[in-house]
């Protein structure tokens, strides 16, 4: 539902702010007063396109913005909620910047949002139907949409079944049409394939080889510095040839301070801190001659090692940035090369369950196209009951079920027909040549789905054009029938349907500075009375129009 719509600087509005009620919702004014336009900024809202021509001559953006109850929808709270987005006490607030430069801006909720996520929403919160649209009418492919939903829960669950196998059908043959390319692209692929994979295996690379590699290098390449610099310290330290080291100096100081460490206790600790740094540079000496001994004079160990990181890198420049690239790489083209290899089996396989999943699809497609025929025969009865209380006594409705190639909604192709005058044969709905005709058309279906569909609001754009008598008192009772179990917002020219208003509005247009805006004001009772005598083709000061328009108000006259 639709509780509050602010325009700034849209088409002629400068600003306005209105407040629907949630039953029946009319806008009236004269010809090319605005009312459309109302519309139009309303469809913005929704996430419609928006057109450069929809700012306000003069103005940089054109903004719209709608409180929108989503409460009623759970479609609407499963995508808002995947989308990271919270409902307000049931709300969102969607607003729409349209720049001069045909730069658009769209946020639910102050954040950031795309025009596409907005539609998502309010597609199942919002059913827009204007005079020149008719959408659902006349776009064929949804009228099976209109009567599965007539047909109910069975009905869609076997076409949700229809849809998730159709899925599953057409990857399975895209996977049997891929398998089955040109034989020799194949097998100059598999030999490449297997050509990388053996490269890569035969390469029997290690996650950290490469850095172990390469501080081999640098041993072996420098192995004589390392020797050099090993034994320079270990000879500082512990073996100088018979000369004075660095441990006989140490251990002599130990020696001295131990004999005189009994004279005064303040020595110990510096006994205690020489004899641990002599057990340090003792196990340093140690490990320096191990070193020493250790470090490897090897020129072929160092040409193997410069031929392995030589591998790597070719193998770097071909399959990856690091060695973990190259053996993910291997690991892929190795499944590719099972993959290509036994082709012929997966062939096979696809085939067979191809088989399986189109048998499956037959049997479910075509015990949805039996209810669909049997649906069909009690939509097109309740439909021509409608179109009879709607001034169309003698027009047939039908629905045409035809086979079809099966799709992801079943085995069928459906249509209405109707024929509106007596002796003629049905035909498609979207050529029927009268507004009229097709407006109560519209309404007959709406009125007939209202039971089942769960649409929160309604908009209806001059619904009445090419009507007027006692079939516009009709459409009037629709209308606020409708707006019994749905908000009803509708533009309208007739007052037999503006009588039966919950909240009425009348569009107008004045100069303001020199400039022409829009106004919409909400009447009272008072003001309807006049509205509806304007409506009635009285003067102002018509009392006669006024009389009229006060008693059809009360519901006394009937135009």
């Amino acid at each position: 539902m639709i509780r509050q719509l602010y325009v700034r600087d849209f088409a002629v509005i400068d600003e306005l702010n209105l407040e629907f009620g949630s039953g029946l919702n009319l806008l009236t004014g004269e010809t090319g007063a605005g009312k459309s336009v109302i519309v139009d900024a309303i469809n913005i809202a929704l996430g419609e396109r928006a057109d450069t021509d929809a700012v306000r001559s003069g103005k940089e953006k054109a903004v719209v913005e709608a409180v929108i109850d989503v409460s009623l929808s759970s479609d609407a709270l499963r995508v808002l909620t995947d989308a990271g987005f919270e409902a307000e006490d049931g709300s969102i607030v969607v607003s729409r910047e349209v720049q001069k430069t045909g730069k658009s801006q769209c946020r639910i909720n102050g954040r950031p949002a795309t025009v596409s996520l907005v539609k998502e929403i309010t597609d199942s919160l919002v059913d827009t139907h204007g005079q020149h649209e008719h959408q659902f009418l006349l776009r064929t492919e949804r009228h099976i949409d209109v009567l599965d939903m007539w047909c109910g829960a069975e009905v869609l669950s076997l076409r949700d079944q229809i849809s998730q196998g159709y899925a599953e059908l057409r990857r399975l043959r895209a996977e049997l049409e891929q398998l089955r390319a040109d034989e020799r692209d194949r097998a100059r692929m598999l030999d490449l394939y297997q050509f990388q994979a053996q490269e890569i295996s035969s390469a029997g690379l290690s996650l950290d080889e490469e850095d172990e590699l390469t501080a081999d290098r640098s041993r072996l390449a420098n192995a004589e510095k390392l020797h050099e610099a090993a034994s320079s310290a270990f000879g500082m330290l512990g073996d100088r040839g018979g000369e004075t080291c660095a441990l006989d100096t140490l251990s002599e100081a130990v020696m001295s301070l131990q004999d005189t460490a009994a004279l005064d206790p303040a020595l110990e600790p510096m006994v205690e801190s020489l004899q641990s740094a002599l057990y340090q540079i003792e196990d340093a000496a140690r490990e320096l001659r191990a070193y020493r001994d250790s470090v490897e004079f090897n020129p072929e160990r160092l040409e193997d090692v410069e031929e392995r990181l030589d591998l790597i890198r070719t193998l770097k420049r071909k399959y990856g940035d690091t060695v973990a690239d190259i053996i993910a790489y291997g690991q892929d083209i190795q499944s590719k090369v099972d993959g290509l290899a036994h082709s012929e089996e997966r062939t096979a396989e696809l085939e067979a369950e191809i088989n399986r999943v189109t048998t499956e699809l037959t049997g479910l497609a075509s015990t949805l196209t039996g209810k669909r025929t049997d649906g069909a025969a009690a939509f097109s009865m309740a439909i021509e009951v409608e179109l009879e209380s709607l001034s169309m006594p003698s027009a047939v409705f039908q629905v045409s079920v035809e086979s079809a190639d099966m799709w992801a909604k079943g085995a069928d192709k459906v249509e209405f027909l109707i024929s509106a005058n007596p002796g003629e044969p049905p035909r498609p709905l979207a050529r029927i040549a009268s507004g009229g005709e097709m407006s109560r058309m519209m309404l007959a279906i709406k009125s007939v789905m209202a039971a089942v569909d769960s649409m929160p609001t309604l908009i209806f754009d001059e619904i009445d054009v090419g009507v007027g008598g006692r079939t516009a008192e009709v459409i009037g009772l629709k209308l606020q029938s409708l707006a019994n179990r749905s908000q009803v917002l509708c533009i309208t020219h007739l007052p037999q349907i503006a009588r039966r208003a919950g909240e009425h509005f009348c569009i107008e247009k004045e100069l303001s500075d020199g400039r022409t805006v829009v106004r919409v004001r909400k009447l009272n009772d008072e003001e309807r009375v006049v509205e509806i005598a304007r409506m009635l083709g009285g003067a102002e000061d018509s009392q006669t129009a006024i009389l009229h328009a006060t008693e059809m108000l009360s519901g006394k006259g009937i135009a």
